[in-house]
């Protein structure tokens, strides 16, 4: 098939590097995959190694009014990574792109730096740790938001599904490898899963500053400060409402009802509408609404937002259900149970690695649609496949099918990525990269809010019943059973989430277990009682979950179909 007919396609002027820009473009490929990967890591790697960050600053991570700090550590850098890609696409744009890319790196070596010296303890502990996250994801978002238009510019059309893809599968390997990083380092001491970034953040500023230049046409123009405001405030406020939205509010197990999390999503939802308003109205507007005329642009970005969507919901649920339920049924302790699933969940990320660089590499000669379809189409199945385990699954068929879901993602996420870059004019690259990438991490975001509410839900209806009448079973009084049993479904969900045993913890401070028989006591702190006690429920809020999680793979690989078979960048509208 000829080039110039692939979803690749030419992105018009400026696509050709001279030749003298042989080396420099695997310098530039190098170093902007360095970035991602760091970025990516360390968006995940605190999410396993919470139990002993909250350990180690002296909090109880499952104590009722400590779930908003176990949720913003988690949350509060998605969030930011979300809402201000955009904004810092558009800035490189505007004052260069490795500028931007250049000072990400900085900022993001001293907020690590600064995560591994917290000197409180406590909720002030918890708080300085959320605080410099927050910095962190800034500089992680200058990294993620102009990396794609570095690479975009410096390497020709015919090569540059191959670059991205290497950049884009090593960010998405990234979430894994940080889940098994975060399992590793934790055991060692929870500082170092923050030390980690520290040299590589500094090894990498100092080489990028060295080494990449500006190859890409600027635009300069004026800061958007309507379009910034209105779009930072309003996904800012959904994403934190649909974040307190997963925690229970009165006699709910979950917070929908609460008006300040109605009050933020009707907030958030018209700040958008005003933000969509100003922006085809302004001269030099931040977000490119015009992009979206492009066939391409749209259902790439579409088609990225639920596949985001529904492997941030594979990823948590798959920790869950391992931490929780599969390695303590197999005689794992709960304290070592995140290692041990970031080692089981590898399958996925060798898919990754296996797929995305050569879908990118073989999209760039027969075009982005074939694979990026076909890929999603695998990642459904394998959702069905995995509705089909029971909770106390076969591992290799388990690992097969992660695999599988490895390999359909690595498929679909480096060609459209090409596509959706070669797709707009080369000006409106660094905007583009920014407007993806924010599709990208506001699925990931959305996915925690979207699936843990649903799992939650499940696990609502038939999980009092099997707590209460297992506790009673082994001897514990009806009146502490039924107390255990009526702890919100959120606790138990973050239990497991964190490799925790909730029933220990719950019944040695009421001094139950010196009531009961030394077996029956032995029995509620093993390995095997909590997790069969919530295996049935677990499995029917699963259903659900990976239900919805199918739906959309199969509504992403529609999008993909429909993106067409070629575009050639134009003037930006």
């Amino acid at each position: 098939m000829n080039r110039s007919k692939t979803d690749a396609g030419s992105s018009g002027k400026g696509a050709e590097r001279p030749a003298g820009d042989d080396r420099y473009k695997w310098v530039a490929l190098s170093n902007t995959t360095l970035g991602v990967l760091i970025a990516s890591v360390d968006g995940s790697i605190v999410i396993i190694s919470l139990p002993a960050i909250f350990r180690g600053i002296g909090l109880d991570p499952l104590a009722p009014g400590n779930i908003g700090y176990l949720l913003w550590m988690i949350l509060g850098y998605l969030l930011v990574s979300a809402v201000l890609v955009v904004a810092l696409g558009r800035l490189g744009d505007m004052f260069g792109r490795v500028r931007m890319y250049n000072m990400g790196f900085a900022i993001f070596a001293f907020a690590s730096l600064a995560l591994s010296l917290d000197p409180f303890k406590g909720g002030s502990g918890a708080l300085w740790l959320i605080g410099w996250r927050i910095v962190q994801a800034f500089g992680g978002a200058m990294l993620t938001a102009n990396s794609a238009a570095i690479l975009t510019d410096a390497f020709p059309a015919r090569q540059r599904g191959m670059a991205l893809g290497v950049n884009q599968i090593t960010a998405l390997a990234g979430q894994f490898l940080g889940l098994l990083a975060g399992g590793l380092l934790a055991a060692v001491d929870w500082r170092a899963v923050f030390w980690v970034s520290v040299p590589i953040g500094v090894i990498g500023t100092v080489w990028s500053y060295r080494s990449l230049r500006e190859t890409g046409s600027r635009r300069p123009g004026r800061i958007d400060w309507v379009g910034n405001i209105t779009f930072t405030l309003g996904t800012g406020a959904i994403l934190a409402a649909i974040t307190y939205g997963i925690q229970p509010y009165g006699d709910s197990p979950t917070g929908w009802s609460n008006p300040w999390v109605l009050g933020g999503l009707g907030g958030g939802v018209l700040l958008l509408v005003v933000f969509c308003i100003a922006e085809t109205r302004i001269a030099e507007p931040m977000f490119r609404l015009g992009l979206f005329r492009i066939r391409a642009f749209a259902a790439g970005n579409l088609a990225a937002l639920l596949t985001a969507i529904a492997r941030g919901g594979l990823q948590f649920m798959l920790i869950i259900w391992l931490q929780g339920i599969w390695l303590p049924l197999h005689g794992y302790d709960f304290e070592r149970t995140p290692l041990w699933a970031g080692i089981f969940m590898l399958p996925l990320t060798v898919g990754f690695l296996i797929a995305g660089p050569l879908s990118g590499h073989l999209s760039d000669r027969f075009g982005a649609r074939l694979f990026a379809t076909g890929g999603l189409v695998l990642v459904a199945l394998s959702f069905v496949g995995l509705l089909a385990l029971p909770v106390n699954f076969s591992y290799p068929l388990f690992a097969g099918l992660l695999l599988v879901s490895g390999i359909g993602q690595g498929m679909f996420s480096a060609p459209n990525t090409s596509a959706i870059m070669g797709s707009v004019p080369p000006e409106q690259r660094g905007v583009a990269s920014g407007m993806r990438s924010t599709f990208q991490n506001s699925g990931t975001a959305l996915s925690i809010g979207v699936f843990f509410s649903l799992m939650i839900s499940g696990l609502a209806g038939s999980l009092p019943h099997a707590l209460s009448s297992g506790l009673q079973g082994q001897g514990v009084p009806a009146g502490t059973a039924e107390q255990v049993a009526g702890l919100p479904p959120v606790s138990t969900l973050f239990a497991t989430f964190l490799g925790d045993n909730p029933i220990s913890n719950l019944l040695e401070p009421s001094g139950v277990l010196h009531m009961v028989s030394a077996d029956q006591a032995k029995t509620l702190t093993g390995t095997r009682f909590f997790s069969e006690l919530v295996s049935g429920p677990f499995h029917h809020g699963l259903v659900i979950v990976f239900g919805v999680a199918t739906a959309m793979s199969l509504v992403a690989a529609v999008a993909s179909v429909l993106r067409g078979r070629h575009h050639r960048a134009g003037p930006a509208a």
